[in-house]
């Protein structure tokens, strides 16, 4: 008996296991299938509005910036990408590895120009995961480094655009059916969430704890203010070159604004590089300021001196750090 009883309760624990493994194996089948269909259907509302986008006055636009303006704004896209190498930086001093702190920064600069153009599974995650492991970290390693810089860069977008969200500085669009009380009580809550995560780390003070077989340590909160003070950096460069190109016609504040509004929605599109995305906020948020030929002209231009160019770079960085790589022992590096 004791034995048929055993097995009965075996069997109901197995049912139970698969009962609960069928919506899991559903939802991970339908997110399979729901990214692409949504990256389908935001491209096709994209190009059924294309005709009516003032392509000629986004040419004009482009042609009349004179070359100094466009200098500038390169120079600010290149201390933009120089800074975001740096999270990578703020990696090697929490995992401790013992990587060289230049190999270090121009991985993650290579890493970031592909993520921007290619997307993050691409740039982000796989070409950084292999350029480490070229130099000879480890899984669990790049793990920490990798996370760290996801964390580095939200944390700085939810403290400025939290602060630019709480304070009005642009209203949520007529589509989100979001109204202002609502709009700046999420502006509060995203600085509320940055400044959580200091405390913690405070808090923490390097206690570890075990995340699906992998040791998770917080940074310090020294080092959480550098990554929140990093990121807030970054992105508002990146406001500024967006705010030169629109000939300072729009205030900077809802300049950034605007650019953060949509990173949040390249986020959700899985479009490589948010192809449409960017233009398709610009257009519904400031088209009522800007003149649409002016405004087209800017994101293009912003594009090209962002995303495109940086790219070459960050394809010259990649071919450099593959032939140092080869010519190098991992474990003489990483070591």
């Amino acid at each position: 008996m004791p034995q048929t009883a055993a097995t009965a309760t075996l069997s109901r624990e197995a049912d139970s296991t698969d009962a609960a493994s069928v919506p899991q194996g559903l939802w991970r089948r339908c997110k399979r299938w729901a990214l692409p269909v949504l990256g389908i259907v935001v491209l096709g509302l994209l190009l059924s509005h294309a005709h009516k986008v003032d392509w000629a006055g986004a040419w004009h636009a482009l042609q009349r910036y004179p070359l100094w303006l466009l200098l500038g704004v390169l120079a600010l896209s290149t201390a933009s990408h120089a800074l975001y190498g740096c999270f990578d930086l703020l990696g090697r001093l929490h995992t401790r590895h013992k990587l060289g702190a230049l190999r270090t920064w121009a991985i993650a600069v290579t890493s970031y120009a592909f993520n921007l153009n290619l997307g993050s599974l691409v740039g982000g995650v796989a070409m950084r995961a292999r350029l480490y492991a070229r130099a000879g970290l480890d899984e669990a390693t790049v793990a920490q480094i990798v996370g760290l810089s996801l964390a580095t860069n939200w944390l700085g977008y939810g403290l400025l655009a939290g602060g630019l969200f709480a304070a009005g500085a642009i209203d949520p669009p007529r589509q989100a059916h979001l109204g202002v009380v609502a709009f700046r009580a999420i502006g509060v809550l995203m600085i509320a969430l940055a400044i959580g995560y200091v405390i913690a780390c405070g808090v923490a003070r390097g206690k570890r704890w075990t995340l699906r077989g992998r040791s998770v340590q917080l940074p310090s909160a020294r080092l959480a203010l550098l990554q929140i003070s990093l990121s807030a950096c970054n992105w508002a460069l990146m406001g500024a070159a967006m705010y030169l190109l629109l000939g300072q016609k729009v205030p900077y504040a809802t300049t950034l604004s605007v650019l953060m509004a949509a990173s949040i929605v390249g986020v959700f599109t899985p479009i490589p590089a948010g192809l449409g995305v960017l233009e398709a906020v610009y257009l519904a948020l400031l088209s009522g300021s800007v003149r649409q030929g002016t405004l087209m002209g800017a994101v293009l231009a912003y594009r090209a001196l962002y995303y495109l160019l940086p790219l070459g770079g960050g394809v010259l960085l990649y071919l450099m750090l593959e032939r140092h790589a080869s010519s190098h022992p991992a474990a003489a590096e990483a070591g």
